[in-house]
């Protein structure tokens, strides 16, 4: 592209924007606007409590295996038509979610939402291409507070939309958002300057498709088959064959779908690590902390409240996220993304230790909510600047789509764990205030390690040079690159 063509170009960086910030918004609020009103879709489809949870289950193991292969398809067959496809498959699964007359419609309408994964590792990809460099890590902080925040938003959000309608509505409105979005992208977002030669190892895929299967499950289902049963245990040896195949058949491949060599870069693998700590402690709050709210006080802890309401008290969590995510970008280009991340990762372990200490008043809850929220939009949207700035142009999709992916691992382990503590302290069917709080001891820990794994991070704010491109790129990606801008990038 030349240089006028890409001015041109990046004069269109706002209304792009705009249609990346409503497609990651509508994809973030679909992760979570269902947790709330599984009881109720239980009964609307006349389903059994263990099947319902798949709506969130199928959902999330979609996602997993769609995030990096979409965002490696669009690093080689151009971001802005894979960030198409993604939206029509967002589109279509929620028209069929919202129309669905029975659980394996549902289960089908939420498998082909989580096609949509993919929307988030392609906005960053598109906001590196297209916008001005100062514009960058700005706009990344705010795509990447949107994501997290909009995932709170949807425990906020889900009761008074079932309230006033029903819960189809939970699947229409996103619908509605993402139909438009979709039309927007096609005629807004311009065409990837940049590409990754090769083509999609399929080899590659089914491999990591098979060993986050084999994850997930038994990971999701352990609370009720138990961690020590048979199939949990079978499941997670299959994990670690498939999961060796898949990294020998990377390590081997000419044009890999994840390049390990990428996975080493330093940047990047302190990241990932801080990311799937960060997931273990949000995805058991989304799950369990309504759960607790609105336990009735007879139970010795709980407030009785309703869905609502137990919403808007996590409320400060998202509008907080929010706010200091979208800080994070002009911060980071102050201080840089470590001193960034790490301060995040350090607020983070406070309200974590509040729910151990202070969780008998309401504005308890609230304070470590905000206090959350702060931590985990500063420290989400560093670490998405971090994972952009460390690799090169070419590979940038499919690097924030792993991110992405080892959050969502992550949670599922996060929420897995957190059910087992919260149900094995059960009594007369209920859970103890003891088990809930021995849960929040472990998110402390967990938060407490983020922290310690976000001193690793490299202190060094650059762009990828020669010697590195070198070591994450395979050498026929490097015939085909070494002529363009992405040898050109010189350390700060």
């Amino acid at each position: 592209m030349r240089d006028d063509q890409v001015a041109a170009a990046r004069t269109r960086h706002q209304a792009t924007f705009a249609v990346l910030a409503t497609a990651v918004a509508a994809y973030a609020l679909l992760q979570s606007l269902v947790i709330p009103v599984l009881p109720t879709i239980q009964a609307g489809l006349h389903t059994s409590q263990n099947t319902v949870t798949w709506v969130l289950t199928a959902y999330l193991l979609s996602a997993s295996i769609f995030t990096p292969i979409i965002g490696r398809l669009g690093d080689q067959l151009g971001k802005e038509r894979m960030l198409v496809v993604a939206l029509v498959a967002l589109t279509l699964g929620s028209l069929l979610s919202a129309l669905a007359p029975s659980i394996p419609v549902m289960l089908v309408g939420r498998v082909i939402q989580g096609v949509g994964g993919g929307v988030v590792p392609l906005a960053f990809g598109i906001i590196r291409d297209e916008f001005p460099k100062d514009k960058v890590p700005g706009a990344i902080g705010i795509i990447a507070a949107l994501a997290a925040a909009g995932a709170g938003l949807g425990l906020v959000l889900a009761g008074p939309i079932v309230g006033a309608l029903d819960y189809h509505w939970l699947f229409w409105i996103p619908a509605i958002l993402l139909a438009v979005a979709c039309v927007a992208a096609k005629v807004v977002v311009p065409a990837s300057p940049v590409r990754a030669p090769g083509r999609l190892s399929w080899g590659a895929a089914a491999l990591l498709s098979g060993w986050l299967v084999a994850l997930l499950v038994p990971v999701s289902e352990a609370p009720s088959w138990g961690w020590g049963s048979s199939r949990v245990l079978g499941l997670l040896g299959l994990t670690v064959v498939l999961a060796a195949l898949w990294v020998l058949v990377e390590t081997r491949s000419s044009h890999p779908l994840i390049d390990m060599h990428m996975m080493r870069i330093p940047a990047v693998w302190t990241a990932n690590l801080v990311a799937f700590l960060f997931g273990v402690g949000m995805y058991a709050v989304f799950a369990f902390l309504p759960e607790f709210l609105q336990s009735a006080p007879s139970a010795g802890y709980g407030f009785g409240v309703s869905i609502t309401h137990s919403g808007l008290i996590l409320l400060p969590m998202s509008v907080m996220m929010f706010a200091f995510g979208t800080a994070s970008g002009p911060l980071t280009v102050r201080f840089g993304g470590k001193a960034v991340l790490l301060a995040g990762s350090t607020i983070a372990v406070v309200p974590f230790v509040l729910l151990v200490v202070a969780h008998a008043a309401q504005w308890q809850i609230v304070l470590a909510m905000a206090l959350m929220g702060a931590g985990f939009g500063l420290a989400f949207a560093a670490m998405s600047n971090l994972i952009v700035e460390g690799v090169p142009p070419a590979q940038t999709g499919v690097a924030s789509g792993m991110n992405a992916n080892i959050r969502t691992i992550g949670g599922s382990l996060g929420a897995a764990v957190m059910s087992s503590i919260v149900t094995g302290s059960a009594h007369g069917g209920l859970p103890t205030e003891g088990g809930y709080t021995h849960g929040f001891e472990l998110l402390t820990a967990t938060a407490a390690l983020a922290a310690l794994a976000a001193l690793l991070v490299p202190s060094a704010r650059r762009r990828v040079g020669r010697d590195e491109l070198r070591r994450a790129l395979p050498h026929a990606e490097l015939a085909q690159v070494a002529g363009g801008t992405v040898l050109g990038d010189e350390p700060e």
